[in-house]
């Protein structure tokens, strides 16, 4: 039951959830134009920023390298251009969502709980410039996702920081 787009619905969803448990107002886009899945951000307290954002491009993947440091990605070439560089208004991150091969054991429910399974990274690719044009847009890419980027909800909070804002051009 099921076609190639419920996993990525599954890893979107995945982040959904971190996302209200974060307490993060998230938007999903109507139409991925430009590379990004969802917005996120919150009111923002007295005295900061108001009202901060960021922008996510989401991808869930089912056979990860054995690397226990780094999590190895072949990224379209296209997708690796949304997101690198500092030419953006907003911070853009690539949510890497692992999640067994079989969509059957992606949840397990119990009257106690709820068991996603497995994990989501991060990744920020501002300090990387654009790939050339010369690349074909559906190549792909090999981007190195760190396993230490674990995907929690403090996780999500720091990834509002000024440092991420200040990396961009313009903020």
């Amino acid at each position: 039951m099921g076609d190639g787009g419920h996993r990525g619905d599954y890893g979107e969803q995945f982040v959904r959830a971190l996302a209200a448990a974060a307490n993060l107002d998230a938007s999903r886009r109507d139409r991925d134009r430009v590379g990004v899945d969802w917005s996120l951000g919150y009111p923002g307290r007295a005295g900061t920023r108001r009202f901060p954002s960021i922008e996510v491009q989401v991808k869930c993947w089912s056979t990860p390298n054995d690397d226990p440091e780094t999590l190895r990605y072949p990224l379209r070439v296209k997708n690796f251009n949304w997101l690198a560089g500092h030419d953006w208004q907003l911070p853009r991150f690539l949510f890497l969502v692992i999640a067994p091969v079989e969509a059957s054991q992606w949840v397990r429910v119990t009257p106690d709980a709820l068991l996603m399974r497995h994990a989501a990274y991060w990744a920020s690719f501002h300090d990387l410039e654009p790939l050339p044009s010369e690349r074909r847009e559906n190549s792909t890419y090999t981007v190195d996702v760190p396993r230490a980027n674990l995907l929690t909800v403090d996780a999500l909070h720091g990834l509002f920081a000024e440092d991420f804002r200040e990396a961009l051009v313009g903020s």
